[in-house]
């Protein structure tokens, strides 16, 4: 046999084993083509986030321009629109009319649900009561939560600021504090008050409140410095939210006394004024989760109609005291800007 001929019949050969081949390969497509149906079925995507469409949750607070620590909330809120394929639209107005007003503003924009913050719950309730008559889901966070049930929210996610200032007091018992101001940087601010109506209640020496204005820094460090060079026998400075603590340290060191600063709430530049002893304790009530539990909360009760607390407790994110004891394990969290 010439070589065109052993060629030729290679080639027959190979044919005859390719059209055997794509046989079997048909054959087994056609008698598993039942398992691959069912298999099809079972590897649908069933979870709540796939039987909806994308959800619009509006987060409505108080928070003041330059505040950092509603820059963690909104990392929360974004980090859980993100995860649960939600748009967040976010606001915020520290004037109680003006966020009453951003609240009617997405009723009218008919989002699918609400997270809003109730720091003054009488000027917020008709607008709320508005959004649930509208047919919009509400839960609160960080302030409001003595009024979230009355007003008829689904879930509430923040902290007891009353006891969380009853423990606060007995903190500085155990410091050996006899007398010490409540810087509130807010006045009206029901979370704010109970803060230091808390610690008053607890704390076996001497406490006042102070009144100052947070939107303007020099006159809160002016305000602070003033009240320690009034009276001497002030041994504590407590302040409210991490950037006063920040500046009362400048009031005492301007003041030339030796009193010493408690805060709630912290930052990346809180923790490390604790860790360098600047200053002695801060109460974490963890921010970033109070961001992302209301989204996701509303993302959930919406797909798969599911509510925490049974509708009747709140769910609770704080507090927690950080010391220069234990800072170290929450300051590696701080400094990316989610604690």
């Amino acid at each position: 046999m010439n070589h065109r001929a052993r060629a030729c019949g290679s080639r027959r050969l190979l044919a005859a084993a390719l059209v055997a081949a794509g046989a079997l390969i048909v054959a087994g497509c056609s008698s598993g083509s039942g398992d691959d149906k069912a298999d099809t079925a079972a590897d649908k995507d069933t979870s709540p986030k796939a039987s909806i469409t994308r959800m619009r949750i509006a987060m409505i607070t108080h928070a003041a321009p330059g505040d950092a620590f509603w820059d963690i909330i909104r990392k929360g809120a974004k980090a859980a629109a993100a995860r649960d394929n939600v748009e967040l639209i976010y606001s915020s107005d520290p004037d109680a009319d003006k966020q009453a007003d951003l609240v009617q503003e997405a009723i009218d924009d008919q989002v699918d649900g609400i997270a809003v913050t109730l720091a003054d719950p009488d000027a917020m309730a008709a607008a709320v009561a508005n959004a649930e008559q509208s047919g919009i889901p509400v839960v609160g966070f960080n302030a409001g939560l003595n009024d979230w049930k009355s007003q008829g929210l689904l879930e509430f996610f923040g902290q007891d600021e009353r006891l969380a200032g009853q423990a606060f007091g007995k903190k500085l018992n155990g410091l050996g504090s006899k007398h010490n101001i409540c810087v509130i940087h807010e006045q009206g601010n029901v979370a704010l008050e109970d803060r230091c109506a808390g610690l008053k209640k607890t704390f076996k020496g001497r406490t006042e409140n102070v009144y100052v204005n947070g939107t303007d820094m020099k006159s809160v460090q002016s305000a602070i410095t003033g009240k320690l060079e009034q009276d001497p026998s002030i041994d504590y400075v407590v302040t409210l939210g991490a950037p006063f603590a920040l500046t009362a340290v400048k009031s005492v060191s301007e003041a030339g006394g030796n009193a010493e600063i408690a805060t709630f709430d912290l930052n990346k530049d809180l923790t490390e004024a604790v860790l360098d002893g600047t200053v002695q304790l801060a109460v974490d009530q963890q921010p970033y989760l109070q961001g992302y539990l209301p989204v996701d909360s509303l993302w959930l009760y919406k797909s798969n109609g599911n509510f925490s607390g049974g509708g009747v407790a709140p769910v609770l994110t704080g507090p927690a005291f950080i010391t220069k004891d234990n800072v170290e394990s929450t300051a590696k969290f701080a400094a990316k800007g989610t604690r």
